[in-house]
């Protein structure tokens, strides 16, 4: 992946066709259940939505720089990837989502510590996203970031 995208725009139009419909219905249904204060960027090559520095002036720990991240979305070479950096620090949330998946899909879960992996578009638990999407607000991730990696 091209590490020099500058828009989500860019970042869909430079991958695989087969890729470019799941990524943009899973964008379309992350920013339709987002909480508002987040913000839609490309992050460490990825299209991303994360806390602005408008919000969270210090940044990414590892990187102040950085907004501080929250999803991502990602064309992998074998896969699709979500991360999702709320099921990584919180596990009642994992444990959540880890109990709804098998209601959306007849595969196994894949994952990560916040990455969900999916080999095809038509295994993408479109819905589930959105739901997942919805549970942590912008403040709500703040205060679970601090409290986990700001000590």
């Amino acid at each position: 992946m091209d590490k020099n995208l500058q828009t989500p725009e860019e970042y869909i139009n430079s991958i695989s066709e087969d890729r470019k419909e799941i990524i943009t219905q899973l964008r379309d249904i992350i920013k339709q259940n987002l909480p508002k204060g987040f913000e839609e960027t490309i992050s460490y090559g990825f299209l991303s939505f994360v806390v602005p520095h408008s919000i969270y002036p210090k940044g990414y720990h590892c990187d102040p720089k950085q907004a501080l991240p929250f999803i991502s979305i990602a064309s992998q070479k074998s896969h699709i990837a979500i991360y999702h950096m709320g099921i990584y620090a919180e596990p009642k949330l994992l444990e959540w989502f880890t109990n709804e998946f098998p209601k959306y899909s007849s595969k196994k879960l894949d994952m990560g510590k916040s990455c969900l992996r999916f080999k095809k578009a038509e295994d993408v638990p479109i819905k589930l996203i959105g739901e997942l999407a919805k549970k942590m607000s912008p403040k709500d991730w703040i205060n679970l970031y601090e409290s986990k990696f700001h000590k």
